[in-house]
């Protein structure tokens, strides 16, 4: 039976938790496709999963491979796979299911589509679930129009960063609230507005916007009723809004998680390649090293993302 490394965690705490072991190689079923792992992005649901604060883990689940987005290449396919090829590019955001902290992974093919061609294998990796997050945030649960307003707390972070370009890519107006030291990242990345929310309060600098995208929740999300229209939208990463305050705002509130979405994933793809839209990579290391890039997501504020590398193309 081939092998392979792999990360995996047999048992829920700190980042000592995540063991580099050696595993046989999965077979891909029917409609799967083997993918050769090149990188795989780290993401907070990781370090929530691993310290067992993420509730849809469970204990008797254990051992599991963590990481939800992968970019790689076709090894194996399935014998009902049309559309994919061995040789094929491909990026993913992987079901829970799965893993992409390994050397390979076995996934539906239907979750797969090419890479953006004018990146590598570590900034593609960056993309699925974190843009993702955004566009569905943006586009299907917030329902975004050009020439909208939108207000994006967190813009700087891993999902914040593609919410600024998409929601510019896609003709709205920009605001977002950042730390004082990202202020220029986040105007380079295409805000319209961009706030310091320690120095200061969003709420005395804008009013009536159609959208609010809350990627911190807290203190922030309850303030974000004040500065939208009556009949908007907020929409959350991190907790239920108010269904009270929505009531007296005649708005929708709504929490949700991103879902796996290849024919969107294809669409950001398009836009990568046009470069309406960056991959920032901020930190890679290799797989041996993933605890310490959790450490580095969860510890410190990191703009874009940190990938693992794996293979090579």
């Amino acid at each position: 039976m081939p092998m392979m490394q792999a990360v995996a965690i047999h048992d829920f705490g700190g980042p000592e938790r995540l063991q580099l072991e050696t595993i046989d190689r999965p077979e891909p079923g029917p409609t799967q496709v083997l993918i050769r792992v090149c990188a795989a992005s780290v993401n907070p649901v990781d370090y929530k999963t691993r310290s067992g604060s993420f509730p849809p883990v469970k204990r008797e689940q254990l051992p599991k491979i963590l990481g939800r987005d992968v970019s790689g290449v076709v090894e194996r396919v399935g014998e009902q796979v049309i559309k994919l090829h061995p040789g094929d590019a491909v990026y993913a955001m992987l079901d829970a299911e799965h893993g992409g902290y390994a050397e390979y992974v076995a996934v539906e093919a239907e979750l797969c589509t090419l890479k953006p061609v004018s990146l590598t294998h570590a900034e593609a990796a960056a993309v699925p679930l974190a843009a993702l997050t955004a566009w569905q945030g943006l586009f299907d649960h917030g329902q975004l129009k050009p020439k909208q307003r939108v207000l994006i707390h967190g813009g700087a972070g891993g999902v914040g960063h593609f919410a600024v370009q998409l929601a510019k890519a896609k003709g709205a107006e920009v605001i977002t609230t950042v730390s004082g030291t990202d202020i220029e990242f986040a105007r380079e990345l295409g805000a319209d507005v961009v706030i310091d929310y320690r120095a200061q309060a969003f709420d005395e600098q804008v009013k009536d916007v159609d959208l609010v995208f809350d990627l911190v929740g807290g203190e922030a999300q309850q303030r974000s009723w004040s500065v939208l229209k009556q009949g908007g939208r907020i929409v959350s990463t991190i907790a239920q809004p108010s269904e009270e305050e929505a009531r007296k705002h005649n708005a929708q509130a709504i929490v949700f998680m991103a879902q796996p979405d290849a024919a969107e994933l294809s669409q950001i793809a398009r836009l990568l390649d046009e470069a309406q839209v960056r991959s920032i990579v901020t930190a890679q290391l290799p797989l041996a090293e993933a605890g310490k890039a959790q450490e580095t997501l969860e510890r410190d504020h990191v703009r874009g993302k940190v990938v693992l590398q794996i293979g090579q193309a």
